[in-house]
Formats: structure tokens, C-alpha cells, sequence
């Protein structure tokens, strides 16, 4: 209830008299505290005051890759003229029930300036539910890894780069009316998208679910095209009602889909009101706060900070959303996880950086129990944007990252991240970490797999009916010598292992790198480990050599040409 209005009737003399008194409680109508790391735009404000605020943030953020500053710019519905360029721990959002009702004129967008045009350290970054028409015609998004460009609409056209490097990235539920051009783009992952046109390729490009993808096939040019999205569920998101109540729409579930949630009409979900959320501030929030609003059946949404926890957040019951804002950070600091997830059904967490402690942790981020034999394909546990670091802004060191117990888990979008540079605690002593991602579970699917630098297998794949779209690895570049790194008499960890025990699995576009830097004599027998077997399907694979520093020796088990000094690049279309 929002406005309520009550009717006087009273008379003197003769003469009635009728007065209306309206009260507006504004309960749904008032602005969330959403702290100070939130700035909120509003259509009747000055385009000088918007530009100079998104100026600041910049300003701050652009270079600021390990600092501990976090921001989220958050625009009503309306119309803006204002040029966001976006750095370092900061997300963009509109706050409209479409992309459409908030609409930019200017730009939204990513440059390497601070890298000479260089984007392969632009991470970190986010915009989601904008209309966007470019004042030069082309909005640029040069970024890297964990940098999501989701819920968009481009009335114009989209480069990827900024002449230099790039090594990203990820387009999701998104509308480009004219061409995206992917320029240096090493990979990239576009799902549930439509555009004009695309243009350019380079080592993996994977597309999937997509209204009018380039035509061509793997390995020249480098393109993987699964016509139709088997499952998903969109990220969460915040949005502002026709009341100017503040609500997070959870999108449906949808299958066998091609194209965005949106162009439609408005996404198909549930809206939970900003009341039904516990609304953390890092500044003031512990875990302990946090534990009990979660057991009281609130959700969760984590503004822009980083949290130092003393003990770890439990997720315990179904439904539960947890959304992070302007990349929220969980720092656990005594060695527990960050965070722990029950084996129940229609989890969503989204929009988080987990950052590894100087103490080690077992793992960051564990969904569902080792005693994971409940099907939850009616409702499954959805996992959005969710980004792992092992050190680089400091010592962190951490067993595994993420381990994915639960059944039908669906991933859209992980960077999973041991430092390979940072202003500290990077070294083969020093950010240990053995695994980035264990699945466990059944009937997991992943979009957008990007897992990096770990010193034992990057991927370990335990639970049967495992589906990936997209894979991009680096293996570790800091091993000192080949004794270092041997597994059973073998010659280094796989990137991607798929256990002897799995009975079916299929990947599509992997990428696998070396780098070895530290010793240019190490080598690697095989990029992609798993058990020969008709039902364990891969496609479009491709190994490469950077540097020519060491070898890896296979693609996949004994199969695929070496990469080395003599021959940097291998491609494989499909094994078996």
C-alpha cells in the first residue's frame, strides 16, 4: 500500500463540506540503504552532475586492478546523455524491467588506455540491463576475463577491442542491432544473443544459442555453434517497479532456447521485493550478521565492499537468492570457506569475487554435500558470474575454489583464477592452490568455463552428464622445473580431466595454453585428460604454445599434435 486516501465529510450551519487527505507511507517507495559505494541516477538530475559522478568512480578505478575500492552505478528508468567508461570493481546497471526503459545515449563502455590498448588485464567489470546508443555509432567493450556483458542493448554496433591484446570474455541475453567486431579477441563465449552481424575470429570462438551467428566452421575460422541453449536461467536482477519499489526479478527457467529473455516483452520470472532481502554492508557486516538474516529466511544482497569473513556464510535453505553488487568480495580469513550451500533445490548466487586468505582454505565456494543423490531438475541451483582468486592483491592460498556436489547445477560464467602477477603474493610457493573447479554432481552444465594457473588438474569432472560450453585454460606458467610437476610418472596435470569412472560427458570449444616462463623446459603430455569412451563426446579443441616456452605434447590423451617452439598452434575437431 502506498498512497491511501481518506474522505472527511462534516457540516455546519447547513453545508457539508468534503475534504480528501492523502498519506503516503512510502514504505516501497524509499530508496534501500544501499551504502555509500551505490550511486543512484535518476533521469531529473543534470547530465553535468551524472557525468561528473561516473568521472570520479573512474578516475579511481581505471588502473586500480588490485585495490580494495568497490562501486555499482546503479540508472533509473528514463533517458541519459552521459559517457560511462567503466574500470576496475565497478558495475553498471539499469534499474528497469527491460533493457529498453533506461536509455543511454553516450556510451557504456571499456578501454585499455591505462594498458597502452593492451585488454588482457581489463577483469573485473560489469554492465547488464541498458539500452545504449553510441554517439560515435560503436560502443567498445575491451575487456578480459570476468567482465560480463549481460541484459544489453547496443542501438548501434560493438567492438570487443582496443587495438592492442584481449583475452576475454562473454556476452549473455543481450540485442546488438549492428555488428560486433571481436578484433584481437583471443575466445569468446556468446549465448542468447542476437545481432546484425559478427565479424572476426582468432583462437575459440563459441556461440551458442544465438540469433543469426557467423557463418563458418571449426577450426578455420574458429567458430563452434550450438544452435539452441539446452537449460538456463538468467542472473538475477535488480529492478524498480511502476510503484518505484525496489524488487530482484529471478528469471524462469528456460530450454532449448535461442535468443534473449527480453525482446518479447519483460522476462519471464519471479520478483521477490527488496524487503524479502537482508541488504549487507561490508564496513559493518559479519558473517555472523549475515548467518542469522539468511536463517530467518531472508535473501541475501551484498553491496560493493570486501568482506572479511571469521567464519563461513551457510546457505541452508531452497530458493535462497544471493546477489552481489559492483563486485562484492568474500575474503575468508582464518582458513574456512567463504562460503557453503546445502544440498537443496533453486539456489541462485550471482555477482561475487571469491578471495582467497592468507590461511589456507579447503575450498572458497562448495555447493551441496558429498552425499549428493537428490534430483533437482524441477529446480535447479544456478550459479551466475561467480569469479575465484588466489592471490595477487595479497598472499591467498586455497585447496580448490569451487566444488559443485549438488545434481543439475547450471554455470553461467566462472573466472577461476590463481594469480599469475599482482602487487603480491604470487609465486609457486606462495598462492598455492591445487584445483580451480571439482564437479561432483550429476547432470551439471557450465557456461563460460574459465579456469587458470593452478598447480594440479585446472578441471577435475567426477559426476556423470556433464555438459561444457566454452572452456579457456592457462596452465600454470610459474612451475620451476619438470620434477615439480609430475603426476604418476607423467609429464604435468591436464587442464580438463574428466574422471575413468564417468560414463558420458560432452564439451564443446576448449582452449588450452602454456606459458612457461619461469622454465622453458617444461612440458605437458595432454591438455584435456578422459576415459575413451563413445558417450564422452569433445569438439573443437585447440592448443597453443605461447612464446614457444615448453611443449605441451597432446590435445587430448596421445591424440593432437605437439605445441612448442617448432609448431605453436594444434587443432582438433572432435574426439572420439
Amino acid at each position: 500500500i502506498h498512497d491511501v486516501y481518506l474522505k472527511f465529510i462534516g457540516g455546519s450551519n447547513g453545508l457539508m463540506n468534503v475534504n480528501w487527505f492523502k498519506f503516503t507511507t512510502g514504505t516501497s517507495q524509499t530508496t534501500p540503504d544501499f551504502g555509500p559505494n551505490v550511486l543512484i541516477f535518476d533521469p531529473t538530475m543534470s547530465a553535468a552532475a551524472i557525468q561528473s559522478q561516473c568521472d570520479s568512480v573512474f578516475s579511481q578505478q581505471e588502473s586500480n586492478q588490485f585495490g580494495s575500492n568497490r562501486y555499482a552505478l546503479l540508472f533509473k528508468p528514463g533517458a541519459y546523455n552521459v559517457d560511462v567508461n567503466v574500470g576496475f570493481y565497478t558495475e553498471v546497471l539499469g534499474l528497469g524491467q527491460s533493457p529498453d526503459d533506461v536509455g543511454i545515449t553516450g556510451a557504456v563502455h571499456s578501454e585499455a588506455d591505462w594498458m597502452g590498448g593492451n585488454a588482457t588485464c581489463n577483469f573485473w567489470r560489469s554492465c547488464g540491463n541498458l539500452s545504449v546508443t553510441p554517439s560515435s555509432g560503436t560502443n567498445r567493450w575491451a575487456v578480459s576475463q570476468a567482465a560480463p556483458f549481460r541484459r544489453m542493448h547496443i542501438r548501434g554496433n560493438l567492438v570487443l577491442d582496443d587495438g592492442g591484446w584481449s583475452s576475454g570474455g562473454f556476452i549473455a541475453d543481450s540485442k546488438i542491432d549492428g555488428q560486433v567486431n571481436s578484433g584481437s579477441q583471443q575466445q569468446w563465449l556468446s549465448r542468447n544473443t542476437q545481432w546484425g552481424s559478427w565479424a572476426g575470429s582468432n583462437w575459440n570462438m563459441v556461440f551458442v544459442g544465438i540469433v543469426n551467428p557467423p557463418a563458418g566452421n571449426w577450426p578455420s575460422p574458429s567458430y563452434t555453434v550450438v544452435n539452441q541453449t539446452p537449460i538456463i536461467r538468467e542472473k538475477p536482477f535488480l529492478y524498480i517497479d511502476q510503484a518505484g519499489g525496489y524488487n530482484v526479478l529471478v528469471p524462469a527457467i528456460r530450454t532449448n532456447s535461442q535468443g534473449n529473455s527480453w525482446s518479447g516483452g519483460t522476462t519471464a520470472g519471479e520478483s521477490i521485493p527488496i524487503s524479502d532481502f537482508y541488504i549487507a554492508k561490508s564496513a559493518t557486516d559479519t558473517a555472523t550478521s549475515i548467518n542469522a538474516a539468511l536463517s530467518q529466511g531472508k535473501n541475501l544482497l551484498l553491496t560493493p565492499g570486501i568482506y572479511h569473513l571469521n567464519d563461513t556464510i551457510r546457505v541452508t535453505r531452497a530458493n535462497t537468492v544471493v546477489l552481489g553488487l559492483g563486485l562484492a568480495t568474500l575474503k575468508p580469513d582464518n582458513g574456512l570457506a567463504a562460503m557453503t550451500v546445502a544440498d537443496v533445490d533453486g539456489v541462485k548466487i550471482a555477482g561475487i569475487l571469491f578471495d582467497a586468505g592468507a590461511t589456507n582454505s579447503p575450498v572458497l565456494l562448495e555447493v551441496g554435500t558429498s552425499d549428493n543423490s537428490l534430483d533437482h531438475s524441477a529446480n535447479p541451483t544456478s550459479l551466475h558470474d561467480l569469479f575465484f582468486r588466489v592471490g595477487g592483491a595479497g598472499v591467498g592460498k586455497a585447496t580448490v575454489s569451487l566444488r559443485i556436489n549438488s545434481n543439475n547445477v547450471i554455470g553461467d560464467h566462472f573466472w577461476i583464477w590463481r594469480a599469475d602477477h599482482g602487487d603480491a603474493g604470487v609465486g609457486w610457493n606462495t598462492n598455492t592452490a591445487t584445483n580451480g573447479l571439482v564437479v561432483n554432481g550429476n547432470n551439471v552444465t557450465i557456461y563460460g568455463l574459465f579456469v587458470e594457473h593452478y598447480q594440479q588438474y585446472q578441471t577435475i569432472w567426477n559426476g556423470d552428464n556433464g555438459r561444457t560450453y566454452f572452456y579457456q585454460s592457462e596452465i600454470p606458467y610459474d612451475v620451476p622445473d619438470q620434477g615439480s610437476w609430475m603426476n604418476n610418472g607423467v609429464n604435468g596435470f591436464a587442464s580438463y580431466k574428466v574422471a575413468d569412472s564417468v560414463t558420458s560427458h560432452e564439451a564443446w570449444g576448449l582452449g588450452i595454453y602454456s606459458y612457461f616462463n619461469t622454465n622453458h623446459n617444461v612440458k605437458l603430455a595432454s591438455a584435456i585428460g578422459t576415459p575413451y569412451n563413445s558417450n564422452v563426446k569433445f569438439h573443437d579443441l585447440i592448443s597453443y604454445c605461447l612464446g614457444g616456452y615448453g611443449e605441451i605434447t597432446h590435445i587430448i590423451n596421445s591424440t593432437g599434435a605437439a605445441v612448442n617452439s617448432a609448431n605453436n598452434k594444434a587443432v582438433l575437431t572432435q574426439y572420439p
